[in-house]
């Protein structure tokens, strides 16, 4: 995997606590950071894709067996 340095400001409080979980999980911070980014992307592209799969089934429509003929007219709906 191709790396990039970065420069990142976090509170004191998280970044202790960050510094803590790597020493109990034996990683450093940088690994930990780069795993919970990576997640992070993974499900922003998962729900793209769930998103454009659901905007192409709404456009798609329903098929609700009517072959996408209307066989009562409105009024006939109506009538009371």
């Amino acid at each position: 995997m191709d790396t990039q340095n970065v420069t990142l400001s976090l509170p004191k409080d998280p970044l202790r606590r960050l510094r803590i979980l790597a020493g109990r999980r034996d990683t450093s911070m940088s690994a930990l950071l780069a795993d919970s980014l990576e997640q992070l992307v993974a499900r922003e592209d998962e729900d793209e894709a769930a998103l454009a799969r659901l905007v192409a089934r709404v456009e798609r429509g329903l098929d609700l067996g009517t072959d996408g003929r209307i066989g009562v007219a409105r009024d006939e709906l109506h009538e009371r």
